[in-house]
């Protein structure tokens, strides 16, 4: 039986995913499948990943969806992965040649029920590690490494399955297509830490119009969906009150861009989060200016 789902929701990204396609040619071990999301593109996909499905030496699934954003994919994938690991590739990124080698013969020699999954490094095309390495121990926790360590890089999560699918669907708000699906891995993280493993399981390719370079604008165009974010994020009982502070200061913002009434009686952290308002109103105007010039430019 197949270990390991590499999954991939994607977007009109036919001129880009041909790169995690030949990374996956070229894996060193074929314990794995490609299971590819299509959120409803109108390019070449379809047309690309059926003719890699006859000509590929490994299993690859294609699933097209009405266009929903990221966190929509991850739940289609997930609810569709029957393997024990699962992890996500971006469509414009793609794996070093031994990465499923080294996650597989990892999870075999260190994994049990006691950890979530895996976590590797992100490197940037020219060879470094996005934040450098992770702390030199056996397991961490997600939020030990964003507030104790500071850890400021990007990273590559590997998951059990079957604990992915017990936080399945996210959440969806109406024309909103931000919703981060880091949502999930944060719910996980209240339970169980992951193992670390400090080698490279992908090389990122940001995109101009990616997730991680209009953020102001998803703030804003999707509010309620990071207003559920910071609630969770406020109830993290691991967490440190200026963690949750932020989160407050956040929460206040996005609710404003929301036009939410009820803002105050749905957070988990009512208090910290009065004390938060100007804060957050200040934030408000910052993102409401920052987004305005660049739509203008």
């Amino acid at each position: 039986m197949t270990t390991l789902t590499i999954f991939t929701p994607t977007y009109n990204r036919a001129y880009c995913l041909h790169q995690g396609y030949e990374a996956l040619k070229r894996q060193t071990c074929k314990d794995f499948m490609w299971l590819v999301i299509d959120d409803g593109s109108t390019d070449k996909t379809r047309e690309l990943v059926e003719k890699w499905q006859k000509e590929a030496d490994f299993t690859i699934q294609y699933i097209y969806k009405e266009n929903g954003g990221l966190h929509t994919g991850y739940n289609v994938a997930i609810a569709n992965i029957t393997t024990e690991l699962s992890v996500c590739i971006d469509s414009d990124d793609f794996m070093p040649d031994d990465a499923v080698e080294k996650i597989i013969t990892f999870w075999q020699q260190n994994g049990n029920d006691e950890y979530a999954g895996i976590i590797g490094l992100d490197f940037l095309l020219n060879g470094k590690a996005v934040g450098g390495s992770l702390p030199d121990k056996k397991s961490i926790h997600l939020i030990e490494l964003n507030t104790k360590y500071k850890y400021k890089g990007d990273t590559k999560l590997v998951y059990r399955t079957e604990i992915l699918k017990r936080h399945i669907p996210m959440p969806t708000f109406h024309n909103e297509k931000n919703f981060n699906p880091i949502y999930i891995m944060i719910q996980i993280d209240e339970y169980l830490p992951l193992l670390i493993l400090n080698e490279n399981f992908c090389f990122v390719n940001y995109q101009a119009e990616g997730m991680a370079n209009n953020i102001l604008h998803q703030y804003k165009n999707s509010p309620n969906s990071f207003a559920e974010l910071r609630r969770l994020n406020m109830s993290l009982k691991s967490a440190p009150k200026s963690f949750k502070f932020m989160q407050a200061i956040h929460y206040v913002s996005s609710c404003i861009f929301a036009r939410d009434r009820d803002w105050l009686k749905k957070s988990p952290l009512k208090i910290l989060t009065i004390f938060a308002i100007p804060f957050g109103m200040v934030l408000f105007i910052y993102i409401q200016l920052k987004t305005v010039k660049t739509e203008n430019n």
